[in-house]
């Protein structure tokens, strides 16, 4: 894919395409952007089971024309039994293990996040469209099959010696005991039973009905802390996402638990150095977005936390003076040591612009591929492992505590421009969101590219993502061989990746235009598409 799609009614990007159809159906039918996510949304859960699940969490950016954005953290708390003591107990000190029900340990938000959209449609949008309907392509693909990507069989192949043991996996995921191929049709019959109690009853039978205590008790089961008050006591929570001024306009992002004020921090260093003197196709482009990187992960390490434990309040990071103190750090040609990044993790990253100009930036995620692997019998729901990022360490910054919020990768971005445009986009890939939101956003406002050649283009990635364990600056081969020599000289530990490899995430964006003319970029790296009309 060479050239950014357009359109004027309505724009759907997603890593599959099945939800960009899903969210272009709703929007040609008369829903707003908030009703084609919640479509998109489901249908993703469904199509895309290894990268997020229906078991995991979501945040939402939203932005209305005249309006402050605004911001939905759909995300989970550790359950009320989960204390490092529960762990001790079960003989597990050094840390909580990535897989298994002891991963299992936080609610899942997801759902409750598609409840307060689909409130917050029909107070502030006079959305009209029954939940049943914004359900209907997600329950019929459960119910009647997917044709498996090669991504999902991949992942399944290569996760299946790990997981094959955690209680449903095997039973879920792989058909004749391996790993379903690629093009075959797969069911999920008891997500789909879900998916049509949820289009029934609404979003809270996940967490205070009788979905809720079948969800408990298979969760009990299996030996995960969480029960049915942890599930009752959770809810959604609109807030006001960070916000940092730019010599561009006014870029947002999600507020802690997530790294959003690291995504901020990025771009807010690269503007004091001034990035759009340096060429995208240059050494010193990419030295100065990793450098600036690990600038921005240095606060996100000190500080980062469930908001309620933090020490700072984000929006000072996002002054001035800070960001001018990170960019003042920056050697143009000299790389400074680096360590240890954060695991790999899994995430789909949705963007929605409607007629009207209102737009909606979302991720969703289990955290690591199939979250923690287990899936519960009744449900046929697989559980994020979203909480394995706690420490068990009581000083830690992330310290596990009973009803606390992890730690998340997860970010979502909008941009409110000053030529007049907006703009939606985002990524999957832990450590690596950041960074190619960085690329993304850089390319297309800084130099000028549309949304197709900004994600086309060859990335990089400092540090752990999908299936990549070290921590090396890994390249795209189609970087220019001089590109990858001169950062090897500045001190880079370089490793070049494939031309164009799922490791650096599955990225995409969506420009409105001050005509109101749409123009959106879906990643070849993945399954996506941009739909629109």
């Amino acid at each position: 894919m060479n050239n950014s799609i357009r359109g004027t009614r309505g724009m759907a990007v997603a890593p599959h395409s099945a939800a960009a159809q899903s969210a272009l159906a709703v929007l040609r039918e008369g829903g707003n952007a908030l009703d084609a996510m919640i479509a998109a949304a489901a249908t993703i859960a469904v199509v895309y089971p290894h990268m997020n699940s229906i078991g995991g969490d979501s945040f939402w950016l939203i932005s209305v024309p005249g309006k402050a954005p605004g911001a939905i953290d759909a995300c989970g708390a550790a359950a009320t039994a989960a204390s490092i003591e529960w762990y001790r107990e079960r003989g597990i000190e050094a840390s909580i293990p990535f897989r298994g029900a002891v991963a299992a340990n936080t609610v899942a938000g997801t759902g409750s996040g598609w409840g307060a959209a689909y409130r917050l449609s029909r107070r502030a949008l006079r959305g009209r469209m029954p939940l049943s309907r914004l359900l209907e392509d997600a329950i019929h693909y459960a119910e009647h099959g997917i044709a498996v990507t090669v991504s999902q069989a991949a992942s399944t192949a290569t996760r299946q010696a790990e997981l094959a043991t955690q209680p449903g996996f095997s039973e879920t995921f792989l058909v004749g005991g391996k790993s379903p191929a690629a093009g075959s049709l797969f069911t999920q019959k008891r997500l789909g039973a879900v998916l049509r109690r949820i289009a029934r009853m609404g979003t809270y039978d996940f967490y205070q009905g009788d979905l809720a205590r079948s969800i408990a008790e298979d969760l009990a089961r299996v030996g995960s802390p969480i029960s049915a008050a942890d599930l009752a006591a959770h809810q959604a929570r609109l807030t006001d996402p960070l916000a940092l001024a730019h010599s561009a306009g006014s870029l947002y992002n999600m507020t802690p638990p997530t790294q959003g004020l690291v995504s901020l921090l990025i771009l807010g260093i690269l503007d004091q150095l001034e990035i759009q003197r340096t060429g995208t196709a240059s050494a010193e482009y990419v030295h100065l977005c990793v450098e600036a990187t690990k600038q921005a992960f240095r606060v996100r390490d000190r500080y980062i936390t469930d908001p309620a434990y933090m020490t700072v309040d984000p929006r000072e990071l996002l002054k001035p003076e800070h960001i001018r103190e990170l960019a003042v750090k920056i050697d143009r040609h000299k790389a400074v040591p680096w360590g240890p990044g954060r695991p790999p993790s899994d995430t789909v990253w949705m963007g929605v612009i409607d007629r009207a100009g209102r737009a909606v930036s979302f991720i969703q995620s289990i955290y690591h591929e199939f979250g923690a692997g287990i899936v519960l019998k009744d449900t046929g729901i697989n559980w994020q492992n979203r909480g394995c990022s706690f420490s068990l360490d009581r000083q830690a910054l992330n310290a596990l505590q009973p009803g606390r919020k992890p730690f998340h990768t997860l970010n979502p971005a909008l941009a409110r421009l000053k030529d007049g445009r907006v703009m939606i986009y985002g990524t999957m890939g832990g450590d690596g969101q950041p960074q190619t939101q960085c690329a993304v956003f850089t390319r297309t406002v800084a130099f000028g590219m549309d949304p197709q050649s900004a994600v086309n283009a060859p990335r990089w990635l400092l540090g752990r993502a999908w299936g990549l364990p070290s921590d090396t600056l890994k390249l795209e081969s189609r970087f220019d061989a001089g590109i990858a020599k001169a950062l090897g000289e500045w001190g880079h530990e370089v490793e070049i990746l494939q031309p164009y490899d799922e490791a650096v995430g599955h990225a995409g964006a969506i420009i409105r235009h001050p005509n109101g003319v749409l123009e959106g970029g879906a990643d070849p790296r993945s399954d996506g598409v941009v739909a629109a009309f």
